[in-house]
C-alpha cells in the first residue's frame, strides 16, 4: 500500500500540532519545520479543520491548533479519510470506465488483496495521534520547536536563603 503525500501531510500536520507545547501555529511554521510547501499545507488544513480536527483562525495572523479530540484520532481513521481510492487493483475500483477481467468471477486474488488492505487499516487503527507524538521533546526538537522546560522553583533560589 502506498498513502498520498496529502495524508503524509495531514498525519504531518497533527503530529506537528500535538508536540507543540503552547499556544498556536502557523503553516509558514509548520511548512518551515518539514519543507513542505506552504500552498500544499493549506488545502490540508482546511479539510482537517472541517473535519474537527483542526481549529483555525483565519486572516493574514491565521493560527491552527489541535483540538483536544484529536489526540485519540487513530491513524486509520486519518487514512480513511484522507485517502481517496483504496482501489490496490483495478477489480476494486468503482469507476466504470475500468476495464473488466475476464477472469473476475473465478479470481481468488481479490480476496487476497483485500485481506491485505483490511489488515493494514486494522493495524493503523491501532495507534493514536497522541501516542504517536510521543516523546514529544524529542521531535519537537527534531522540528526546531522550542520544548518547555517545566520550572524547578527551588533551582532559583540561591543556596542558603530557602527556608
Amino acid at each position: 500500500m502506498r498513502l498520498t503525500d496529502y495524508t503524509d501531510y495531514s498525519l504531518r500536520v497533527l503530529l506537528y500540532l500535538s508536540v507543540r507545547p503552547s499556544g498556536p501555529s502557523t503553516i509558514q511554521e509548520i511548512s518551515e519545520a518539514y519543507g513542505i510547501s506552504k500552498n500544499h499545507l493549506m488545502k490540508i488544513v482546511q479539510q482537517l479543520g472541517e473535519l474537527g480536527w483542526v481549529e483555525t483562525v483565519r486572516g493574514r495572523n491565521g493560527r491552527l491548533r489541535l483540538t483536544e479530540r484529536s489526540r485519540t484520532l487513530t491513524i486509520g481513521d486519518i487514512v480513511c479519510k484522507t485517502e481517496s481510492d483504496f482501489a490496490i487493483v483495478g477489480c476494486f475500483s468503482t469507476d466504470d470506465s475500468q476495464r473488466g477481467c475476464v477472469i473476475e468471477p473465478a479470481c481468488r486474488l481479490k480476496s487476497v488483496f483485500a485481506a491485505a488492505r483490511d489488515a493494514f487499516l486494522a493495524e493503523l487503527d491501532k495507534h493514536t495521534v497522541g501516542e504517536l507524538a510521543r516523546p514529544a521533546n524529542e521531535l519537537a526538537r527534531l522540528l526546531g520547536i522550542v520544548p518547555i522546560v517545566p520550572v524547578n522553583a527551588y533551582a532559583l533560589i540561591p543556596a542558603g536563603t530557602a527556608s
